[in-house]
């Protein structure tokens, strides 16, 4: 797959089903090379840009994860889930009628910049020493914590119902620590309805871009 003589950084597009840690166990029995780390968590149904360090690599991941991040994502209005995406259990339901353009944009006008919003209980965000996903799986109710988010730009791709559900194609970037599953479940409050994260896919860290990814 690789060179003999491996980068210190790789960027692989991660497949949807698998954690970003199954990306670099499957990274380490390919190449032999047991010091590896990613930097930027990707959720097991996303897919896309993982920066990934070996060997001496791993001292340079810190520096990746302050990057801004670009997204392509589906948002699905009309549902709500416990973990924000398909994974999770369905919390909520509401059938969702045609949505006007400048509605849908006047609402992506507003979460623009820094936003105040709870982190998804399925997270990897410590409370008492704890990660929440942790919590949450466990059955725990748990206070979730607000974290300051930021929306750099986002833009309309498309949108068009969904059975009775309805989506919406955005493309975003955002800074370091913010939870697209957070800035989804916002958008839906503002338009007034559930929502969740239908497709995600990491396209860009920083200059780094998923096009010159290679397949795990």
């Amino acid at each position: 797959m690789y060179d003999e003589k491996v980068s210190e950084i790789l960027l692989i597009d991660k497949p949807k089903g698998i954690t970003s840690f199954d990306v670099i166990r499957k990274l380490r029995k390919k190449l032999g090379i047991k010091k590896m780390g990613h930097a930027g968590t990707l959720d097991p149904l996303a897919t896309g840009l993982l920066i990934i360090g070996v060997g001496k690599g791993t001292k340079k991941l810190n520096q990746f994860l302050k990057l801004p991040k670009v997204y392509e994502v589906e948002i699905l209005l009309g549902k709500k889930t416990t973990t924000g995406d398909q994974e999770g259990e369905i919390l909520e339901e509401k059938p969702v009628h045609d949505l006007p353009s400048d509605k849908i944009e006047k609402v992506l006008e507003s979460i623009q910049g820094k936003i105040t919003l709870p982190v998804p209980a399925y997270s990897a965000i410590k409370k008492k020493g704890k990660p929440l996903y942790k919590m949450a799986r466990r059955g725990e109710k748990v206070e979730v914590p607000e974290k300051e988010m930021e929306v750099v730009w986002v833009r309309l791709k498309d949108h068009h119902k969904e059975g009775d559900g309805y989506i919406l194609e955005l493309e975003m970037e955002v800074k370091s620590g913010t939870y697209v599953r957070s800035i989804a479940e916002e958008i839906g409050i503002k338009l007034g309805y559930p929502a969740m994260v239908w497709e995600l896919k990491r396209t860009k860290i920083g200059s780094f871009r998923v096009e010159d990814a290679k397949a795990i």
